[in-house]
């Protein structure tokens, strides 16, 4: 399930947050737009060294002259490219993939008809279904060995992209919408290009099914999970990878004998988190040689053997997660503290994400397919 709404109304940083409560207990429907990234914007300021005029009959050495052509040279440098999103006000969507074959939009905050449409492209069980950038799109996987790019506002499945596996998950990759990431049941990884439909890399290694996959804030290297079965399931269960060279950077990241359906990056900070059977939340550097953090996780809340998802906010100071016991857990990010526990479902919460403005509210889905959103 990908959370992509919008809010529009001007809220105050001193008001307190109001006690979470469910809008809708039951299926929700909506409409989504694409997930804004912050920009700041500062003025541009001229700290380039002017050259002096020369004094006459003075001798200018070689050093000094090389100097002075290098700093002409880099006087302009390279523009650095920025993605600027416009943001649908009309839009405000939830996206939803469901055992039943089929793909929901909600329309949250409606209050006539909460389920704006339904896509019943897939023959079999969809497995996950992410937006894109720019909200327009919605990308599907699941049990027919396919992914599908459907365009919501005109109800087409835009294009198929056939796979020889199960495919279990997607994510569009962070700077360019046209590339996104899947895994299966094969254990095969492969980045798809939308413009032609082919494979454009493929990450080679003998794995298990794939749990999750997860791109880095650069875009440069990736996360893997996956089920590995064995004496060396310490091995491959999460890898880090090298997005243009097609190689792991490091294989042996995770040293417990416990597989995590969940590895999520941070916004900002140098780290990612895994979500392990163990019943906790690991968290480890971004950095080579990516080290398990010994002396901090999140724990309060129970895996179990459910594939239980976690997420960050947008301002990455809260961590959400379900829970086996049906409740959402809200931690503290940088401490690691339980914040708040919210009890949503009699059944185990299995995926939660937070809006991508509100900080304050929250999606979540549970084992028997119940859709809620928390304010």
């Amino acid at each position: 399930m990908d959370l992509l709404f919008k809010a529009y109304s001007n809220t105050s940083d001193d008001e307190p947050d109001p006690e979470p409560k469910p809008v809708n207990h039951h299926h929700l429907p909506f409409r989504p737009s694409k997930r804004p990234k912050s920009e700041y914007l500062f003025p541009t300021l001229d700290l380039q060294k002017r050259e002096e005029a020369p004094l006459p009959g003075r001798y200018i050495s070689k050093r000094e002259r090389a100097l002075a052509g290098a700093v002409s040279q880099a006087h302009e440098p390279n523009p650095i490219h920025r993605d600027h999103h416009v943001i649908n006000q009309s839009v405000h969507l939830l996206a939803s993939a469901g055992m039943d074959q089929t793909i929901c939009i909600w329309n949250v905050w409606s209050r006539g008809q909460k389920k704006a449409r339904v896509f019943s492209f897939h023959n079999a069980a969809v497995k996950d279904v992410k937006w894109s950038q720019q909200g327009s799109f919605v990308l599907s996987c699941g049990y027919d060995c396919s992914s599908r790019l459907i365009d919501v506002e005109k109800g087409l499945e835009s294009l198929i992209f056939r796979d020889d596996q199960v495919v279990g998950v997607i994510k569009f990759h962070p700077d360019d919408s046209n590339l996104f990431l899947s895994g299966g049941s094969k254990g095969r990884l492969r980045l798809w290009d939308v413009r032609t439909g082919k494979v454009v890399h493929e990450y080679i290694r003998s794995l298990g099914p794939i749990l999750d996959v997860e791109f880095s804030t650069d875009g440069k290297q990736f996360v893997s999970s996956s089920d590995v079965s064995g004496s060396n399931i310490s091995e491959n269960s999460i890898i880090v990878w090298d997005i243009s060279r097609q190689v792991p950077l490091s294989n042996e990241v995770y040293a417990e004998a416990y597989t995590c359906p969940c590895v999520r990056y941070h916004p900002f900070d140098p780290y990612f988190v895994a979500q392990s059977n163990g019943n906790y939340i690991a968290i480890f550097s971004s950095k080579p040689p990516f080290k398990l953090d010994k002396y901090k996780r999140y724990e309060s809340h129970g895996v179990s053997g459910f594939p239980i998802k976690c997420n960050f906010s947008l301002d990455g100071e809260k961590l959400a997660s379900g829970s086996s016991d049906g409740s959402i857990y809200l931690y503290n990010s940088r401490s690691s503290v339980l914040v708040k526990k919210i009890k949503a479902y009699e059944e185990a919460c299995v995926d939660i994400a937070f809006h991508p403005i509100l900080s304050n509210v929250i999606a979540s889905c549970s084992w028997n397919g119940d859709v809620s959103v928390f304010e």
